[in-house]
């Protein structure tokens, strides 16, 4: 019970930044010994505005548009990797989980040539690129050192032979934008905490 209240209040407290409501539950009964802990699936319902529904099918996509993504790729998969297995790293990695609608309403407002978007959930970001590269029946090419990726992620991955680009992640979105505006992307993206990596030394992250 102290877990499902945590877990209820964590909810609770995402859907009220997000402004979502959760508005039906459920309960399932499985065999004794079948279900050792609490499992809790969710699927949500939206309204595509009318006007961007170009923005799934990549339909507008041209030569010479950019690549954006608002931070790291591959905390999530590893941080659920050392919690099931109990691993200890010396450099904590947390998952990046988190809701992007504020900030891709953000997006949106400001940028009139948001060519394509879709967050690097399961398959990561290589995953989607390659299932966008069939979408246009175009090739991609991106700089793989522009990529984000923490030293933590990237130094388990080369030890266990995993590659980032394939992880997934629960808080980062692929956006596609006509060249000319991917700077007030960064802008934007930079001013918000779920794309504040961005501000990294190392540069810009897109390509």
């Amino acid at each position: 019970m102290n877990d499902l209240i945590m877990i209820a209040d964590s909810m609770a407290d995402e859907a009220l930044k997000a402004g979502v409501k959760i508005v039906t539950g459920d309960t399932k009964v499985v065999g004794k010994g079948k279900c050792d802990k609490l499992f809790i699936t969710t699927s949500g319902t939206g309204i595509l505005k009318t006007g961007l529904e170009h923005i799934s099918t990549g339909k507008r996509i041209k030569p010479g548009d950019k690549l954006i993504i608002n931070g790291t790729v591959g905390n999530h998969a590893i941080a659920v990797l050392g919690a099931r297995n109990k691993l200890s790293f010396s450099t904590p990695i947390t998952s990046d989980c988190a809701s992007l609608n504020h900030l891709i309403s953000n997006v949106l407002k400001s940028c009139k040539e948001i060519r394509f978007m879709r967050d690097l959930t399961r398959g990561g970001l290589a995953t989607v690129l390659n299932e966008l590269a069939g979408m246009i029946k175009s090739g991609i090419t991106i700089n793989e050192a522009s990529v984000p990726v923490d030293d933590p992620v990237k130094g388990l991955c080369e030890m266990l032979g995993f590659d980032p680009f394939y992880l997934a992640n629960e808080g980062k979105l692929l956006i596609v934008v006509g060249a000319g505006e991917e700077m007030r992307i960064l802008d934007i993206l930079r001013s918000d905490p779920l794309g504040k990596i961005l501000r990294s030394d190392r540069g810009d992250y897109y390509g």
